[in-house]
């Protein structure tokens, strides 16, 4: 296998994810600002219900894809390995409509769970049927990643998600005027639309792939092409029933797993509307709590937790197709380079959100002010999780891809608990109140982190140098969030009075901050001269360094 490949795809799948959350404040930030804390609590209550629902169908049967098609390939069985998506294909699209029709018709039986929620019946119905055409896309792009192949992946999210920000946008504008329930509608409604883009996309995508293999064998796919498709000579054809069964054998301990921390999710929804509802709370004000909570600080969160999980996808196939050969070099390799690569995303997000979270909140949702300033608490706790919730998602994809799929989902189950426990207990105390479900959150994410890393060192024996995993990252961290700090309040003691001084202040800290960061980066030697070169265009970026810093990689 090309050393090259997973940190390629890596990249490719990193660089949509930035584009998909650049489009995402698009959509979250005016839209916070349309409908304030209240409408986003409508919004955020069907969306939680959503992904709970899409869990079933998007995140263990995908992954199940990858990994057989990436096993089949590399033991030189491309027939195979199509074969898996097909059969696949027909499974989510039967569990696409089994989850759409229960979502959109027993609307009033789900919202039973969620006092003070009644009025998110019409965001879940317009957000319903994206649970059948989701699952479609899903197969497609497990089919791709099994091939190491991200690009359709990327681009069928980034259609996806632009025509959701229009969609949405568009259609909470016009039926704002309808009430914070019905915008909410609209703004869900665009789940809907930019799924069915994003399915369209991949498909053309798949249709172009195969029309390319039907020119002649030097233009073809080897995993795509006609001669492949028929199998080797004499080779059996895998049964479906066997299929199905390696499917679900994947598939369910993932998608049990995936599920966690969704249901933890609802299960917050509810501790918080009762719980507070016992403590005298009006409903007004566990609305607007749980919309600072979940619709406010909760997305920002997963900016770097995207650019991890690109990590972890690409791992998966990875890490598969070494396992399979029995090349623990380079299995141990990926490994090592997969966990530094999420630390050096992890970090310096977690400490630079929770340096400016009371800027970065105001930054970002300048009209709805009061709302912001109140979620700015949620997005400092939360933020600390990030490093954890990186090392939890990266090492996942190694455990799946190895086999061992049940692990992560023993060891965050584990942590959901204590979640739940913290959760209950300090939403109690007055002075903490919503804030405890943050710090429930990310004490799951520590436990499970701390699990997680045990089990991969127990069962592929891997070793990470401790001072280049975490040392080095952390110092260039902490120096970057004094930058950060130091530029902010330096820049806004001369802006004073100015205009927007106060975003053009945080703008530039920030760009300081991430300056600072990758600069030290390169000159304490986290990042090495080797590793650069196996990014895209890597042999140039590494050149233009040994010039312009005399930088040498060393380990």
């Amino acid at each position: 296998m090309d050393r090259k490949t997973f940190m390629q795809g890596a990249v490719i799948l990193a660089a949509a994810g930035v584009v998909i959350k650049a489009l995402g404040a698009v959509f979250r930030i005016p839209l916070g600002n349309m409908i304030s804390d209240t409408g986003m609590g409508y919004y955020q209550t069907a969306y939680t219900i959503y992904v709970m629902f899409l869990v079933l169908s998007n995140s263990g049967i995908p992954v199940a894809i990858s990994r057989m098609v990436s096993e089949r390939i590399a033991v030189g069985r491309p027939d195979e390995a199509h074969r898996v998506f097909r059969v696949s294909f027909i499974l989510l699209f039967v569990i696409g409509i089994a989850t759409s029709c229960f979502c959109f018709f027993r609307t009033g039986f789900i919202l039973q769970f969620f006092p003070n929620m009644e009025n998110s019946s019409y965001a879940i119905k317009a957000i319903a049927p994206a649970l059948l055409i989701v699952p479609l896309m899903a197969a497609y792009r497990g089919y791709f990643q099994g091939r190491q192949d991200m690009r359709p992946t990327a681009k069928s999210q980034i259609a996806e998600q632009f025509f959701r920000v229009a969609a949405g946008l568009t259609v909470a504008y016009l039926l704002l005027p309808q009430g914070g329930q019905m915008a909410a509608a609209g703004a869900a409604f665009g789940a809907t639309a930019g799924a069915i883009a994003g399915l369209v996309t991949i498909m053309a995508i798949y249709a172009f792939d195969k029309k390319k293999t039907a020119a002649g064998p030097e233009e073809a796919d080897p995993a795509d092409s006609k001669l492949a498709e028929a199998g080797p000579a004499g080779a059996e054809k895998e049964p479906v029933h066997a299929i199905l069964l390696k499917i679900f054998i994947i598939a369910v301990p993932i998608t049990i797993g995936a599920a966690i921390m969704p249901i933890m999710n609802f299960i917050d929804l509810a501790i918080i509307s009762n719980r507070l509802a016992t403590l005298g709370w009006m409903a007004t004000d566990v609305r607007e709590a749980y919309g600072q909570l979940a619709g406010f600080a909760n997305p920002l969160i997963n900016l770097p937790q995207i650019l991890t999980q690109a990590v972890a996808m690409s791992l998966v196939p990875a890490v598969a197709a070494a396992y399979k050969k029995k090349d623990m070099a380079f299995l141990r390799h990926n490994i090592q380079l997969g966990l530094r690569t999420a630390v050096i995303i992890g970090l310096p997000c977690a400490l630079g959100m929770m340096t400016l979270s009371e800027q970065i909140m105001a930054l970002l949702f300048p009209m709805a002010r009061g709302a912001a300033q109140g979620a700015a608490p949620f997005l400092f706790i939360l933020a600390f999780g990030i490093i954890f919730l990186s090392t939890v998602q990266t090492l996942t994809g190694v455990l799946q891809g190895v086999g061992r799929q049940m692990i992560p989902v023993c060891n965050l189950f584990i942590g959901a608990a204590a979640k739940i426990a913290v959760t209950w207990c300090l939403i109690a105390v007055p002075s903490v109140n919503v804030k405890g479900a943050a710090i429930g959150t990310v004490t799951a994410y520590i436990i499970a982190a701390a699990l997680n890393l045990l089990a991969v060192r127990r069962h592929t024996g891997t070793r990470f140098d401790v001072r280049l995993t975490y040392v080095k990252p952390l110092f260039a961290a902490l120096v970057m969030s004094f930058v950060v700090w130091a530029g902010y309040k330096l820049l806004f003691l001369f802006l004073v009075g100015v205009p927007a001084g106060h975003a053009i202040s945080t703008v530039i800290a920030v760009c300081a901050g991430v300056a600072a960061y990758g600069i030290l980066l390169l000159a304490g030697g986290a990042v090495t001269a080797e590793e650069l070169k196996l990014l895209p265009k890597g042999e140039k970026i590494a050149k233009m360094l040994a010039r312009s810093y005399n930088y040498v990689g060393r380990r």
